[in-house]
């Protein structure tokens, strides 16, 4: 058994004694240019779950300098907000808000600070 143990002791230090340390290496430059990729993609998807009345998306389009887009969000209050933008090169990004419906709110509205605290209460299986 005490000779199984000074093996293994001796393959183990002998593992450790040959590990090179490691050497810091200035980086390697490259002479690939990124300018000449345009970027182009195009996207799109959206969410719709009936049960807790959530309806949002979005779409973007890319080619090169020029992207534009829209995406769209169910508010809270029940109105549809619509975000279209774009941006063309340096012109920066540039938006157009849109809402479709009218809010409503509870006939008893409440502030959150008013509102007292219950604990859940315990569901058996």
């Amino acid at each position: 058994m005490n000779a199984k143990f000074v093996l293994l002791l001796v393959v183990v230090a002998s593992a450790a004694a040959q590990r090179r340390p490691y050497a810091y290496r200035a980086p390697e430059s490259s002479e690939e240019s990124y300018e000449s990729s345009e970027a182009k993609y195009n996207f799109n998807w959206a969410v719709s779950d009936d049960s807790s009345s959530n309806e949002f998306g979005h779409q973007e389009a890319r080619d090169g300098d020029h992207t534009q887009g829209s995406y769209y969000v169910q508010l809270p209050d029940g109105r549809l907000q619509t975000v279209k933008y774009f941006v063309d090169g340096d012109s920066g990004y540039v938006a157009e808000v849109n809402y479709e419906g009218e809010a409503r709110y509870p006939d008893s509205y409440e502030s959150f600070e008013s509102r007292e605290y219950r604990p859940p209460r315990p569901v058996y299986g």
